[in-house]
């Protein structure tokens, strides 16, 4: 019972931090990724789709994203749909091939983006210990139950500390890995 507990809480505790790298893949640096688009939905005949279901997405080079349609009629549509998203950014056509070129960021914006990046590492955190303690309320119902012991429930709590410091840690990794990313000019 207490290695399904401490299971669950690791598997609980990963996704927790796949979600983080994933939201943190989404804020802008100065360098282009095509990861940058993958949030980005398209109207493709009334079905909201997301643009690399619709499109080729490759690095023309390092501050230049390429998109290229499959389908000739979808080029305006896929347009339209980056310049209006919440990236800021100006796709322009050439052809069937969409550039979208990345904008230099000022001081200023990058300083608030980091604010963001710690608003988001800040909220994995909270959803580690927040698992952490649905773990401990499972171990202290185990013993409430008499379905172990109270030695066994301390150590399963010192078995879900220990994997909410490894979480915390690399939650703390993935955050300065980004600020300096923002950082760098």
């Amino acid at each position: 019972m207490i290695a399904d507990i401490k299971k669950n809480t690791e598997a609980k505790m990963q996704k927790t931090v796949e979600a983080l790298k994933t939201d943190l893949a989404k804020v802008r640096t100065g360098r282009a990724h095509t990861g940058l688009l993958d949030h980005i939905m398209v109207d493709y005949y009334g079905n909201p789709t997301p643009v690399n279901q619709v499109a080729a997405i490759n690095l023309i080079d390092a501050r230049t994203i390429g998109v290229q349609p499959w389908e000739k009629p979808m080029v305006a549509k896929v347009e339209k749909a980056i310049r209006d998203s919440d990236l800021g950014l100006n796709p322009a056509t050439n052809g069937d091939v969409i550039r979208v070129p990345m904008p230099m960021l000022t001081e200023e914006r990058r300083k608030d983006l980091t604010k963001v990046v710690r608003g988001e590492a800040e909220d994995a955190r909270v959803a580690v210990r927040n698992v952490r303690r649905d773990a401990n309320d499972q171990l202290k119902k185990l013993v409430k139950d008499k379905e172990i012991s109270e030695d066994d429930e301390r150590r399963g709590q010192d078995d879900v500390q220990k994997l909410t410091d490894k979480y915390i840690a690399e939650v703390d990794k993935l955050l300065a890995e980004k600020e300096k990313e923002l950082m760098t000019v």
